[in-house]
């Protein structure tokens, strides 16, 4: 059986194809400003290079801020159900997924089988979605891929308490007349971001075995920060932000977790 999930985020469109459940093609770009024409594309080179064609797929399942933008489709998932799914499908023992995307972050508790028991959203704050590290990465001129190592040589703790980017940055400036280093201040960063996320997973409880997928989930200074604030070791999946449209393909497939 050959299942397609498609994950249209705010920034990127991720696509998983499965054949009897396991990966045989998968992609991940920018969602631009034409989504349905980028994700168009996005799925011609993604069975192309499955070598399959559309006739060949037994089922599709869009999940995402944008899943009703994708070109072809089935069925939608929401997008905590298809993250449950997928975490649970990569590391079974996961009780608690935390996905941060570019725009928001999400928290779940699911069972065995992935069905989601209790969710949060952080929609409405930028200090919980990665937009925030962009911004403060080109506040702090240095490149994204620089700025989770570099809160990693923090020498000491900062306090930010903005929740705004606009304050946020404000702070930074500040910080920077203080002759603040670099790398404490991306640890400050860092740090508010995770006290966001860490603050809505705890509504909603959480166990000791959490999955951290989406993104944010390949910046090694938030994973550290998160890891302090929760007291725990999170789980990172090799592909973080392919989670979502694992998910959504297994939700195509019939896939529970556990069989």
């Amino acid at each position: 059986m050959i299942t397609l999930g498609i994950d249209i985020g705010a920034k990127n469109i991720k696509i998983v194809i499965l054949k009897d459940n396991k990966i045989i093609a998968k992609t991940n770009v920018a969602a631009g400003f034409e989504v349905t024409k980028s994700a168009r594309e996005a799925l011609n080179k993604v069975m192309k290079e499955a070598g399959i064609s559309k006739n060949d797929i037994d089922k599709t399942i869009a999940t995402g801020a944008g899943d009703k933008l994708a070109p072809f489709y089935d069925d939608t998932k929401s997008i905590v159900g298809c993250d449950s799914l997928g975490a649970v499908f990569l590391h079974p023992a996961t009780r608690t997924v935390i996905d941060v995307g570019a725009e928001e972050g999400r928290g779940m508790r699911c069972d065995e089988t992935g069905k989601i028991l209790d969710f949060e959203v952080n929609e409405k704050c930028a200090a919980g979605a990665g937009a925030f590290t962009e911004a403060m990465s080109r506040a702090l001129e240095v490149s994204l891929e620089e700025f989770g190592p570099l809160s990693l040589k923090a020498t000491e703790e900062i306090p930010m308490n903005a929740q705004c980017t606009v304050f946020a940055e404000s702070e930074v400036v500040t910080m920077v007349h203080n002759n603040i280093s670099k790398a404490n201040m991306a640890k400050a960063v860092h740090d508010a971001m995770s006290s966001r996320i860490s603050s809505m997973v705890r509504k909603i409880g959480f166990n000791k075995d959490v999955t951290l997928v989406g993104g944010v989930a390949k910046n090694v200074g938030f994973v550290d920060s998160l890891n302090r604030d929760l007291e725990l070791e999170v789980f990172v999946p090799k592909d973080p932000e392919y989670v979502g449209a694992l998910g959504a393909a297994l939700a195509a497939a019939g896939w529970k977790g556990g069989t």
